[in-house]
Order: C-alpha cells, then structure tokens, then sequence
C-alpha cells in the first residue's frame, strides 16, 4: 500500500483544499519518498502545492485508504500565510467544512474532513484547537523539519 502525507491547513474557520487541472479537490498532500519521513514529507508538500511553509506541524491520525494509507497532520501556518498554486496544483482555497461536503472531492479527503470535524463536535479543548479553532484529543506535536519522534 502506497503511503502519503496528508496535510490539514485551518485558517479563520475555513479548511486549505487544492486542485489539479480536470482533478477532484484535496487535502494538500503526496507520497512519501523512500528517504523521508511522513513529516518531511507533509513539509514538502506543502511547500510544493501551495507555497507555504509550516510553523509547527502535528501529526494527527493514520486513514487507511483503497491504496493509499494517509498519515494525517494539522500544519500551524503563520495568521497571514496565503496559499498560491504551484507545480500541478491549478487552484488553492480555504472552505468551511460543510462546503467541503458539497464539492467533488477524493473520498479520503471527505472522510478526513468529516472524521476531523465529527470529533471537533464531540470532543473539548486542548492546545490545538486554542491555536486553531480545531479539537482533537490525541496528537504529537513536531517542531521543525527535523524533530520527527512520534511521525513515523
């Protein structure tokens, strides 16, 4: 099974979601290269597909695709950070969750979202969801590219 970092950018209420040209929307994300770790990798990414740079990262959930087995992160982004298209990404834009369920998206991308956000209703608090809005209960913060304990 194919392993990819999937990335959750959360801004002001609003989820990142990126598309290829003739593409379903997604979260940002890729394959894992055989010499880096899905954190490493979730960085990559992010720079490559929407020009941004994470403060922090926290690595949230594994999701078990078809293919494709997602190791699942929640990027910190700087308040004004912007996302611009780059390499095969043709758009970028922050939507609520429940507009998510309304477009043409990859299923795991819907079911993150949804896993992300049925938990946001039933769970409280934490340091994650005071920085973000978002609430989850159990992740393993990563500072910087390179401190990678617990993303593996």
């Amino acid at each position: 099974m194919k392993q990819r970092a999937t990335i959750v950018c959360w801004q002001r209420g609003r989820v990142l979601l990126v598309q290829r040209e003739r593409s379903r929307w997604s979260l940002p994300g890729g394959t894992i290269r055989r010499d880096e770790s899905p954190a490493d990798a979730g960085i990559r990414e992010l720079s490559e597909e929407a020009t941004l740079t994470a403060h922090d990262l926290h690595y949230l959930f594994q999701f078990g695709g078809l293919n494709k087995r997602h190791h699942v992160f929640y990027a910190i982004l700087a308040d004004d950070a912007r996302p611009a298209p780059s390499n095969e990404i043709l758009r970028c834009r922050w939507f609520r969750p429940a507009k998510v369920f309304t477009l043409v998206t990859s299923v795991p991308t819907r079911e993150i979202v949804s896993l992300l956000f049925d938990a946001a209703s039933a769970a409280g608090g934490g340091a994650l969801q005071r920085r973000s809005g978002l609430h989850t209960t159990a992740h393993a913060k990563i500072r910087g590219e390179r401190q990678m304990s617990g993303a593996r």
